[in-house]
């Protein structure tokens, strides 16, 4: 049902993973590892996820860590359709 709203699977796969878990933390390459994407698709979709306010990043070392920003204008609302949809596919 969400890949109806939000047509990039990977932008899909991101927004899913820090909406169920918003203290989630991590770099691209862990994430490349969690969600089976390929880095450099995954980088240009985070880079845009912070430029709107739904992520932030810090640089630790040589790595760029994300996590969710919890003050996103609509982070409860998205996070309320990320789970209700990921119920309804699981009822299906």
């Amino acid at each position: 049902m969400l890949d109806t709203f939000i047509t990039s699977r990977v932008r899909r796969k991101i927004i899913i993973v820090y909406a169920k878990y918003p203290d989630f933390k991590t770099h691209v390459r862990g994430l490349a590892k969690l969600i089976r994407e390929d880095a450099g698709n995954i980088q240009r979709e985070l880079k845009k996820l912070e430029k709107i306010g739904f992520l932030h990043s810090e640089k630790k070392g040589n790595s760029k860590v994300y996590s969710t920003n919890k003050q996103f204008i609509i982070f409860k609302e998205l996070q309320n359709i990320v789970l209700k949809s990921q119920r309804a596919g699981q009822t299906k």
